[in-house]
Formats: C-alpha cells, structure tokens, sequence
C-alpha cells in the first residue's frame, strides 16, 4: 500500500459553492488531489454564515464539504482577478464551476480560449437546468428542482402532503454525478492526451433520481403514486409499528416472505394465493401489512431485529441522526472522526466512505479560514512579494 491517493499529483481548480460542487472537490481532494477552493475576498463561500451551528468561526455546514482544500481569496469580477484565474487554470487538471451558464465565457474562458491554452484541462460545469431547453439560463435549487423533478411528488403519505428529503438529495447526488463524469475524462485523457467539457445539472440528476418509478410509469403509462414508507413493487416493504417504536422490513422476495409467516407463527400466509406470490401481494397491500401490523407490535424493536437477522429477514430500526452516528457500526467503521482544526479547535466530522486497499483516501488539510493560502498559491503561480502586496493593495485579493 502507498501512502498516495488515487489522485495524487492532480491538481483541481473550485469555483463551485454551496453543496453540489463543493462535495464534488472534496471526493476528489479525499482521494488524494490538490484542490484550490477560489473565493470572492471577504465574503467567501455562501455556507460559511450558514449557521449556527458553528465550529469556532466556521459553520458546520462549510466544514462538512470543504476539507482537503486550500482557499485562495480573489476577485474574478476585476480583470486582475481574471489574471490570476488564467495562470491558475493553466496550472491545473480539472476545473469545477456552478456559475450561471456562459459565465466563464464571458470572461474569456470559451472553448476557443481552452483549445489553444490548456486543452489538456477537464472543465466540469454544475448548472441547475443544463446548456440547452428553456430553463437553461436559470439557476437550481435543490429543494425547487425536488418539487420539479416529481421526487416531492412520490415523498410523503399517501394521502399527505408531497414532502421534500430531510438532505439535499438533488445537489448531493449531482455532486456525486460530477465527480463520476470527472473520473470519466481523466481516463479518456489518459488516453488521448487532451481534456474535455463535462456538464451535469440538478434537473437531469433530480429525474434520473426516479429510477424504477420513472421506467413504472413509462411502461404502464400509469402516474406515479405516494406510499408513505411503502414501496410501488414489492410488499411488504415499508416501515412497522413494534411495541416500543417503529421498525423498517424489507422482504425482497417469496422465500423470505414465507420464512416471515412462519416466524410470524401465520406459515398459512405463504399458501394463500393472496399472498404467496409479490405480483398478488403488491395487489393485496392493505390486507397484508394491517396482518403483519398486526403481530409485529407484540414485541419490541430489539427483538424483531434479533429474530429476523437470524433467519434471514433485512430489518432495522429507524435511529435518530444521534444514534445512526454513534452506532457500533459507524464506529467500526470510523464514519466519524474528530480532527483538530488550528482556529476551530476540535472538531467531529464524517469520516470517509471510499475505502481503497492500494491508494487510500484520507484527510490531510481541515477546511480552510477564508484566503488562508492565497500567498502561497500565488507564488506558486509566479506572482512577486511585490505584485501580491499590490493585488492586496487594490483589493483583487
């Protein structure tokens, strides 16, 4: 095993914010890549005052998506600005950015301008609507793009109001989309020597998000319904009442809907033509979860739990955000971990969910204060003493 990422020896340019882009360049930053987070001076990244909570002076929201990353401070709306931006771009591998469409073109950074200074650079582009349709100059929302995607829609009680995910599902999976498109033209750049546009946009991501529920409704043109904690094809599947709290089941198929009756001392339900079947108990949802409701509450949660891992039934019980973090499965796993910030002092985190045996991921830099390193990037980039204190001096930096 090497002590080197996967991605060590990359360098990524962000000029994302909020969530979407910046979970992007920090998978990428956790797999061993240089990430560059650049920010307007002053103001910074809009999640740093998204709080409280807060960590010393840095919001729990910016220190969730923001480690391994240096912060260079500068002013992109000043020529000078876009000076700095050019001999940055130049340096890197890949550039990630959620600016409303045609931003970076404006300022100069066109296909054309690319093509002939850094056409070895993968340019990855994080918009709400994408380049085309006529949404496509408005910016996204992730809780407006789960309302329009029809993920609201299918969320919620059956005869309740259409409910939103308790995360931002939308950004955090077109994060996850961006960093596979990423992945994607590093290896196709391997091979040709050159780089490429990427795009990716909350509305394709919300929709793809639809999975089985779209292909239903495409195949039976039947819309789209609401099940509560229930699923559209597979029964039962959706969360129980036991004596002490509610509890998830997830019968996958007949054999363990059969080795379920008989647990449930009702063996007779796996004979029944209602029921022996998923087809037919899809059909018969309402008789077959009041008749498991049914037994289920005659014993606690821990219970039921420990019965069905043992004959081979999935199960869990529905924890509180505390008890999912502490639990001896997250701590096995290091899911979270404390790390000692120079300013913040002590502070928990997520730990790290890629595990790789050869290049493993790690944690190397805290999340940055505000221009933190743009001294240091700057004079990587050739910049003098002298020019950085005038860039300073004019406010560009």
């Amino acid at each position: 095993m090497t002590a080197e990422g996967a991605l060590t020896g990359l360098r990524v340019i962000d000029l994302s914010r909020v969530l979407a882009g910046p979970l992007c360049t920090q998978t990428l930053g956790d797999l061993g890549a240089e990430v560059i987070k650049v920010e307007r001076p002053g103001e910074g990244d809009d999640t740093r005052n998204w709080g409280p909570p807060y960590a010393g002076p840095l919001s729990a929201y910016f220190i969730g998506v923001n480690r391994n990353k240096r912060s260079l401070a500068v002013d992109l709306s000043r020529p000078e600005g876009r000076a700095v931006l050019d001999r940055l771009i130049r340096s890197g591998d890949v550039l990630v950015d959620n600016f409303r469409q045609g931003t970076l073109a404006r300022w100069g950074f066109d296909d054309a301008w690319f093509d002939a200074n850094a056409p070895a650079v993968i340019r990855c582009s994080i918009t709400g609507y994408g380049s085309t349709g006529p949404k496509s100059e408005m910016p996204g929302y992730d809780f407006i793009l789960q309302a329009e995607t029809g993920l609201m829609a299918i969320t919620g009680e059956q005869d309740g109001t259409p409910m939103k995910l308790g995360v931002a599902i939308v950004d955090l999976c077109t994060g996850m989309q961006a960093t596979i498109a990423i992945l994607a033209a590093l290896e196709a750049r391997r091979r040709s020597g050159r780089g490429q546009r990427c795009e990716v946009n909350l509305h394709d991501t919300g929709l793809h998000l639809l999975a089985n529920v779209a292909s239903n409704h495409l195949v039976s043109g039947d819309e789209a319904a609401r099940y509560g904690n229930g699923h559209p094809n597979i029964v039962p599947y959706r969360t129980y009442e036991a004596s002490d709290g509610d509890l998830a089941l997830a019968v996958g198929n007949d054999r363990q809907f059969a080795v379920l009756a008989d647990e449930l001392g009702h063996p007779e339900w796996a004979e029944d033509p209602r029921f022996a079947t998923n087809p037919e108990r899809v059909r018969n949802r309402d008789i077959v979860d009041e008749m498991v409701e049914m037994v289920m509450v005659t014993r606690s949660r821990a219970e039921w739990v420990e019965t069905f891992d043992r004959i081979g039934v999935p199960s869990g019980p529905i924890n509180r955000v505390s008890e999912a973090l502490s639990s001896p499965q997250a701590l096995a796993r290091e899911m979270v971990m404390s790390t000692e910030h120079r300013v913040a002092g002590m502070v928990s985190t997520l730990g790290l969910p890629i595990e790789m045996s050869e290049t493993p991921s790690s944690v190397r830099l805290e999340p940055p204060m505000l221009g933190a390193d743009t001294d240091a990037v700057l004079g990587e980039l050739g910049y003098s003493v002298d020019e950085i204190d005038g860039l300073r001096a004019a406010r560009v930096v």
